[in-house]
């Protein structure tokens, strides 16, 4: 399972930095081209926005990895640890339950917008929502790759990197 989750984040964190590494040589070009020579890419900024979408629903799992995402604690703080628990398991369904909720949604979008296409590049809408439901389906895996240790003990892979880096540094 180790191996699956190594790769797995590896295969997600390339592509993002593929989608954003993209995204800033067209828009430089861009900004370039509209400076040296008066023109631009017509296509560039609706590309770059594309890429934009993109990059939200498929850097949300990562995000969620290292508990990145705003978080309002105070209630399970409060309280005993079995409590804490508690509360935290209900939270962690409600998770399931959006990504879930996501992935139902990007579906009906996809469906709804395969015919519709975009301005410039003329490419179906259902291509950029397919990000949702994309987006949705990863961040299931990635919330079932660390639930337990979120629900158990709080524990979130930012921990894991801030102790290994807190010792190495001692």
């Amino acid at each position: 399972m180790k191996t699956f989750e190594h790769y797995f984040l590896a295969a997600n964190r390339w592509a993002l930095i593929l989608l954003l590494a993209s995204m800033s040589v067209i828009i430089f070009i861009n900004v370039g081209m509209r400076y040296l020579t008066s023109n631009s890419l017509e296509w560039a900024e609706e590309v770059s926005r594309h890429m934009m979408i993109w990059l939200t629903f498929l850097g949300a799992g990562p995000v969620l990895r290292y508990g990145g995402h705003i978080a309002v604690e105070n209630l399970q703080d409060a309280l005993p640890p079995k409590g804490a628990i508690a509360v935290r398991a209900v939270v962690a369904a409600l998770l399931f339950a959006f990504f879930g909720f996501m992935v139902w949604y990007g579906w009906l979008y996809m469906e709804r917008t395969m015919f519709q296409l975009t301005a410039v590049t003329q490419i179906p809408f259902a291509y950029i929502y397919s990000a949702m439901l994309i987006g949705g389906v990863l961040l299931i895996v990635h919330w079932l790759l660390i639930v337990r240790g979120y629900v158990l003990r709080r524990e979130f892979a930012s921990d894991a990197h801030f102790d290994a880096t807190a010792s190495a540094s001692l």
